[in-house]
């Protein structure tokens, strides 16, 4: 196992020689701060995670659900680093055993913090607009782009639009953009290939993970952190195993806290999200259940009592899906391991399996969450029609009013010396970062509808 030295880095984006270490903070410690300090990460505020942001109702957003998803990230690595260090000591270097002790807790808690920060606005349905518009709109503009270009538009993906957030150099900015380690940047790829790649499949290939302007730092990062490359054309790698860890606690937050989240906004009753946690509680096995219900039934408010519920379920699938990870570590280290960690589990779950369905029925296809999704779609829609066209001509074709549309483009995004295809994606970085109301004051103000 003496691959377990080299599936980490401390090697930065945009650096080209580490600083000297000072301070008490490790590399990988300071790889979360600089998230939580980024202005990336606090636009995650306004942005839905399943629900509409209310005033009244306190759900999630995306923010709220990138910190829990950290803290359970930030559990698995403890309890994951502590096993690799403890059981493969003889075969780790000194540098290698510190950071399973110490520091993938830190890796993995920050890939969990900045694992959605390259959704856009409106969840899967501002991705969806941006894909289709560019497929709706083949016939004028695939010309402009080779195939690799055209396929990274419309696949577009929040999780290859991260790398690009968290490592591209924006106008008037440094290089680097937040310069995490690559450590933390392959323990976010859950699809390590390029778009053109895409074959549903293969789990690491259901989509893919980097656009084509990133593809040079991908693969720094991919070969500095001992990645199983598995096809050089199109460019293709098995997942990095820290990506299994990052995953399972995003999969383990959504599927308990949407459940939660519903049953705050009456959409589940109280009896029968009681019983599917409960249930869920018991069908894991790896807790006293008899003293959960006896702290259950102390409690008398019934948003608490599911609170309670939601915690000590969470820790029973965070205690087993670490037990997994260790269980098949040394297929996960090969890149021999392909089936998420929460598949596993709801295998043998059938209060899992419930609670999935449920969700799929009743949370996801609820009238207040597909009204926000195909508002959504249409305002993001419309955004790119207000400023693809333009972009892609050049100066001296633009009409007056393509011009006037662009000059709504802050500089920072507006690469208008490079090629079409970097244009282009100056034009997605900034309407993927919109935050959901930013995005839609400005849509009501390009259309006419509100005027101030």
């Amino acid at each position: 196992m003496n691959k377990l030295n080299n599936l980490f880095s401390d090697k930065r984006t945009g650096v080209l020689k580490a600083n000297n270490k000072t301070g008490q903070r490790t590399e990988y410690q300071k790889d979360f701060d600089r998230l939580v300090f980024s202005s990336a990460f606090r636009q995650l505020q306004d942005k839905t995670q399943v629900f509409p942001l209310q005033g009244n109702v306190f759900v999630h957003n995306k923010l709220t659900h990138s910190l829990e998803v950290a803290s359970v990230g930030r559990s698995l690595g403890d309890l994951i680093g502590y096993y690799i260090a403890e059981t493969f000591e003889k075969d780790l270097n000194t540098e290698s055993l510190d950071f399973y002790k110490n520091d993938l807790s830190n890796v993995i808690s920050s890939a969990c913090l900045c694992h959605d920060i390259g959704n856009p606005a409106f969840g899967h349905s501002g991705e969806d607009a941006i894909a289709n518009y560019f497929n709706k709109n083949e016939t004028k503009l695939k010309q402009h782009f080779s195939n690799e270009e055209w396929s990274d538009f419309i696949n577009f993906e929040g999780n290859a639009n991260a790398i690009r957030v968290l490592t591209q150099k924006q106008n008037g900015k440094s290089e680097g953009g937040i310069k995490l380690t690559y450590a933390t940047l392959c323990s976010i790829a859950k699809y390590p290939c390029e778009s053109i790649a895409i074959d549903e499949n293969f789990t690491h290939r259901k989509k893919f993970g980097f656009f084509q302007s990133e593809k040079k730092t991908f693969i720094d990062a991919a070969e500095s952190t001992g990645m199983v490359k598995d096809d050089s054309n199109p460019l293709t790698y098995k997942r990095h195993p820290f990506v299994w860890i990052t995953e399972v606690a995003d999969d383990i937050c959504y599927n308990i806290i949407d459940l939660e989240d519903a049953h705050r906004l009456g959409i589940i009753e109280h009896t029968q999200c009681e019983n599917f946690l409960m249930k869920l509680i018991n069908c894991i096995g790896e807790n006293d259940i008899n003293h959960i219900e006896e702290k259950y039934y102390e409690i008398t408010d019934k948003n608490e009592k599911i609170a309670h519920l939601r915690a000590r379920s969470i820790d029973v699938l965070t205690v087993k899906s670490a037990n997994i990870f260790k269980e098949n570590l040394v297929d996960i280290i090969h890149g021999n391991f392909n089936e998420p960690i929460f598949d596993i589990i709801k295998k043998d779950c059938e209060a899992l399996k419930e609670i999935t369905a449920f969700s799929d029925e009743y949370i996801y296809n609820h009238r207040n969450v597909l009204e926000i999704e195909n508002a959504g779609y249409n305002v993001m829609y419309e955004l790119l029609n207000h400023f693809v066209p333009p972009i892609i001509k050049s100066k001296e074709d633009r009409t007056q009013q393509e011009n006037k549309a662009l000059n709504l483009l802050p500089t920072t995004f507006n690469y208008d010396k490079e090629k079409r295809y970097i244009r282009t994606m100056g034009v997605l970085d900034y309407i993927s970062g919109m935050t959901d109301n930013y995005a839609t004051k400005l849509y009501k103000r390009i259309k006419g509808i509100e005027l101030e």
